[in-house]
């Protein structure tokens, strides 16, 4: 009972702060089951802050913003309306992510945002960017990753070794008993030579 009555009270948590208005911003309810109309403009916001999942207009609009961590935006499915213009964003490979965001979200958010570094894609609109301008990652790979990385490798020359081991092992008892047949052959001809001796 203490371990349900503690897994309710951690769900209402964090349903509460999937719900709750971020304290940097103002919400409104857009009505009955409509969600909610969430304006975190002009707060000089560095990041975007954790924002309820019904939010429904998203205003981010003239701040500090650069770029968006991947998956910061998922949980919002429900969003119809987003303004995030001027801001000073970076237009690199991790700006990539808006960007795709933007493209099934709001096509019309995205043609409003122009880039502010690097110099080579300055005042340039993000929407127009290539993947080439935007230029390239290296993913480095999670520590989980690494570590099955190491025992697939492992497991690998563990059984490449043995493969090997099998194969010497095969090509040696070939050998032995070619050599113990090739004994058996030459002493019973070695007999029969000399009975055919002995009855002459």
């Amino acid at each position: 009972f203490i371990t349900a009555a503690g897994f309710a009270i951690s769900l209402l948590f964090c349903m509460t702060q999937t719900e709750a208005c971020p304290p940097s911003c103002s919400c409104k309810a857009l009505g009955e089951r409509k969600g909610l109309q969430i304006d975190c403009s002009s707060r000089k916001l560095k990041e975007v802050p954790a924002l309820p999942v019904n939010t429904k207009r998203l205003y981010l609009q003239n701040n500090s913003l650069s770029t968006v961590p991947p998956g910061a935006l998922d949980s919002l499915l429900s969003v119809e309306e987003v303004k995030l213009f001027d801001n000073p964003w970076t237009c690199d490979c991790h700006i990539l992510y808006l960007k795709l965001w933007l493209e099934d979200i709001s096509e019309a958010a995205l043609a409003n945002i122009r880039c502010a570094t690097p110099a080579p894609v300055r005042m340039k609109p993000l929407k127009q960017l290539t993947g080439n301008e935007l230029g390239t990652c290296k993913r480095s790979l999670p520590t989980k990753c690494l570590e099955f990385f190491w025992k697939d490798l492992i497991l690998i020359a563990i059984a490449i070794v043995t493969f090997i081991l099998v194969a010497w092992a095969l090509k040696f008892s070939k050998k032995v008993v070619y050599q113990i047949n090739l004994r058996r052959y030459t002493t019973r001809g070695l007999l029969l030579w000399r009975h055919a001796s002995k009855n002459h």
